[in-house]
């Protein structure tokens, strides 16, 4: 996907003017972009409408207004932007018991090893590849940034509404699968264009 320039953004002033829109907006793209798998586990798959929101808000909350630190955060958020025939997504780990939080962070240790998180469509499957530093043998971070890089018969099966499509984890103290709805899919679709 074509990165965000600060060329592309809302000076303070508008976007303070039409942020109520904006987030509506958003908040309905991400809902068509949420997948819950498991009682743990949330991905939030990005595109450049949720990365451009995100950039604004983190410009509004910072109140940043120099340009090369403009920039700087333009160059911080394109990083989630998905490359060519790939998709990414923020994946949390959301534990909500605080009694419980480290001891089920533990036990998820290992989650963004090659081939846990993966998508399947048909037969084929395709596996999370997680950014590298949010996790080792001793701690796991809450939030992981992971891409999928597709190949041309996912996105053939993709297209195919009648192939079943599931995001699945398949980790020694944690199974869960979801089923892809066709909202998901057709978000997907667009971004693999």
């Amino acid at each position: 996907m074509k990165h965000i320039t600060p060329h592309e953004l809302l000076t303070a002033a508008d976007y303070e003017e039409q942020r109520i829109e904006i987030r509506r907006r958003i908040i309905d793209l991400k809902k068509r972009r949420r997948i819950t798998v498991g009682e743990y586990v949330t991905l939030v798959f990005e595109n450049r409408e949720t990365v451009l929101f995100q950039i604004q808000e983190m410009l509004r909350t910072e109140r940043i207004f120099a340009p090369e630190k403009i920039q700087e955060e333009c160059d911080v958020y394109n990083e989630l932007l998905p490359d060519e025939h790939e998709l990414s997504a923020t994946l949390y780990i959301e534990i909500t018991d605080p009694d419980k939080i480290q001891e089920l962070l533990d036990s998820l240790k290992g989650i963004d090893n090659p081939d846990i998180v993966a998508i399947c469509i048909g037969r084929e499957k395709i596996f999370a590849n997680f950014e590298a530093g949010h996790s080792n043998e001793e701690k796991i971070s809450a939030v992981h940034f992971v891409r999928f890089a597709s190949t041309p018969n996912f996105r053939d099966q993709l297209a195919q509404a009648s192939a079943q499509a599931l995001l699945t984890i398949r980790h020694p103290n944690f199974q869960a699968e979801a089923p892809i709805l066709d909202d998901m899919r057709q978000e997907w679709l667009q971004d693999l264009q």
